[in-house]
This record gives C-alpha cells, sequence and structure tokens, in this order.
C-alpha cells in the first residue's frame, strides 16, 4: 500500500491511549513486535490462510487457536484460554496478541482486560469490519449463555496494526458487511464524508487503495466521538443509527443476513420513519438508499413478520421505559437519538415499510 506511514494516527483514551498503524509487511511487523512472553490468540482460519505469513511467529510463541464462531465468544469457552494462560507461565508483563476478526478481539480484550487486573495486548485485525470499525473504541463483549454480549467493558489494545492485504481472502458478504458498517459513520459525519463515500464506495470493492483510504476515513471519524464519549454516555450513541432495526433484523433471520448488511437495511429504515416524522426529505432518503440497496443486493427481509419486528426493537438497550430509543436522521451530520412510543402509526410505518419498500 503506497505511503501507509501518512495513515499512522494515535487515539487518545482515559486507560491508556494506543496506536493505528498501516503495515505493508506482515511477517517483518510480527517479528519487530513480539518479544518473548508474548501469548498469540489466532483465528483458525488466518492460521490455514495465511500460515506462509504467520507460521516462523506461531513456532516461536506461545498461542491459542480459536474458532471464529459465537459460542467461542463466550464466558464457558474463555475459561479454557485463562487455564491455558496460566498452565503456560503467562504473566503481568506479558501481553497478548489477537490476530483475527472481531470474535478474536472481543475474546482476547476480554481477557486482557481481567486477567491480573488487566494486562497490555496488541491487535491484528483481519476483517473489513475489525479493520474499518471495531478495532478503536475500547468496547470489549462477550456472551452469556444464550445472551449475547452481556458482560464486558471498555479496554482498548495498546497498538493496533492494519494489514489490508487480510482483506483479499474475505468474501463478497464480508466485504459488504464491512462496507455497510462504515457507511453509517460517513452519514454520522456530514455531506462532505458521505460525498466521499458515494463517489468512491464501488471502487472499493475492487481496488484495495481506495479501500484503504475509507477504512482510514471511518477510524477518523469515529476517532472524532469516543475520544469525547470513550464510555458511551453521549455522542457516541449516534453510531447505534441503523443498528437497532438492523440487530432486530439479525436475530429475525437467524443471522443469515451479515451485520453491516442488516445494518445497512437499519439505515433505511430509520431513514424511512424519518420521512414520515418529516426530519428529512425524500430527497435525502433516496440518496443514501441509492448507497445500501448495491450494499444488501442479493438479501432479503421480505419474510419478516411486523409484530416479532416490533418486539424485537422492545429488547434494544437504548429504549427508555416502554418508550423506543431510536437513532434517526435530520440531515448528513445531523443524526440523533428520539425517544418515541411504539403506537399505532409506527406499526403503520413498518407494514408499508416491508409492504411496499423491499
Amino acid at each position: 500500500m503506497e505511503g501507509s506511514q501518512a495513515y499512522n494516527f494515535v487515539v487518545k483514551s482515559q486507560i491508556h491511549d494506543y496506536s493505528v498503524e498501516f503495515i505493508d509487511d506482515l511477517e517483518i511487523k510480527l517479528k519487530d513486535e513480539l518479544i518473548e512472553g508474548d501469548f498469540i490468540i489466532v483465528d483458525n482460519k488466518i492460521i490455514n490462510l495465511y500460515n506462509n505469513l504467520i507460521s516462523k511467529t506461531l513456532v516461536k510463541h506461545n498461542y491459542i487457536g480459536i474458532d471464529s464462531s459465537e459460542p467461542q465468544k463466550s464466558y464457558q469457552e474463555i475459561t479454557p484460554i485463562i487455564e491455558n494462560l496460566i498452565e503456560q507461565g503467562f504473566k503481568k508483563n506479558h501481553r497478548l496478541v489477537a490476530i483475527g476478526g472481531g470474535i478474536t478481539q472481543d475474546v482476547t480484550a476480554f481477557i486482557a482486560s481481567i486477567m491480573y487486573r488487566g494486562v497490555d495486548w496488541f491487535f491484528f485485525p483481519t476483517s473489513l469490519l475489525a479493520q474499518g470499525d471495531s478495532c478503536i473504541g475500547s468496547k470489549t463483549s462477550i456472551n452469556f449463555g444464550r445472551f449475547k454480549n452481556q458482560l464486558g467493558g471498555f479496554y482498548p489494545p495498546n497498538k493496533i496494526f492494519i494489514f489490508p492485504e487480510f482483506l483479499n481472502t474475505l468474501s463478497l458478504a464480508e466485504i459488504k458487511s464491512g462496507m455497510g458498517e462504515m457507511l453509517h459513520y460517513f452519514i454520522v459525519s456530514g455531506k462532505s464524508d458521505f460525498d466521499f463515500y458515494k463517489n468512491n464506495y464501488k471502487q472499493a470493492f475492487n481496488d484495495k487503495n481506495i479501500l484503504a483510504k475509507i477504512i482510514l476515513r471511518s477510524l477518523k471519524i469515529k476517532k472524532r466521538y469516543i475520544e469525547k464519549d470513550e464510555y458511551d454516555q453521549n455522542i457516541r450513541q449516534v453510531f447505534n443509527y441503523g443498528h437497532s432495526f438492523g440487530h432486530a433484523i439479525e436475530s429475525l433471520t437467524n443471522y443469515k443476513i451479515p451485520h453491516g448488511v442488516a445494518v445497512s437495511f437499519g439505515m433505511d429504515i430509520a431513514n424511512f420513519i424519518s420521512v414520515k416524522m418529516r426530519f428529512i426529505n425524500k430527497e435525502i432518503r433516496q440518496e443514501i438508499r441509492e448507497v445500501t440497496e448495491y450494499i444488501w443486493e442479493g438479501y432479503s427481509i421480505k419474510n419478516i413478520e411486523i409484530e416479532s419486528f416490533k418486539h424485537a426493537l422492545s429488547k434494544d438497550k437504548k429504549n427508555v421505559g416502554t418508550k423506543l430509543g431510536l437513532i434517526l436522521n435530520r440531515g448528513y451530520g445531523k443524526i440523533f437519538k428520539n425517544i418515541m412510543d411504539a403506537d399505532d402509526n409506527f406499526t403503520l410505518w413498518l407494514k408499508e415499510y416491508f409492504d411496499n419498500e423491499i
């Protein structure tokens, strides 16, 4: 990647500041950064796909390979990992190194946050979702039994290394998911950032240099907000734009629709509701929909039943009492939280959307 040094930056955190570095050579970076005592937690798929780049590192350092699945991201499944670390002599001054996507990130971050009251950790994100979004922001979360993301906190890595070549082996679905997730940052940020995304997103599917620029800009937008609201108490909540509806879509389709694709549908529903409430005009909604339609092409949510959808929305953590806490749209750069009733009008709007808009 040309001029990768210019892409590097530091995120300020109340816990500890951390650096983000775009790298061209994974093998050399692993050799230069890792030291004796470091313990690697790596996605098994990455071991298979990139064995030629990481095999020397895995021979030299202790590591655990994990499967990138929701059951792995649970309190029950991290217990043997912690036992392994202690048995292998992992100490407070040693470091964890995560190589994988969001599940590997959550598992490693959670363990790092509780091991000896906190140990240093590095992150090599391998998915577009992780590279363009979750790698910064400090959040950690794991599942407890059948309850998703119920345990966690805030504990960022000390260093993040973004190796764009990892994206070469992602499926189209994974790329679409990452592109859909990043899109919401550009709408939250404002018209100029949305225009940048709109003018470049199609080329990004085939041009890794353009994709890297979108990743960088996505992270820079997120950085502005998380440095002001690291613990998600205030302005950072606008990043849930598209997510209340998206999470409902994910759960009601048994996660057959990738996260970022579900968020793309969710942003369009949020915009549709925003038009109905006269927060935005139809032109803004249509301009964004031209992008979201490209991302969700090949996926359908027509079979979702309205009452089930409303029930899923009622469980959203942004709700206030019996009222929905939806992130809606007043225009580019004017995304906001709207507390509202799931009344008859709201039900009619949802019915109109599912009947006529998809």
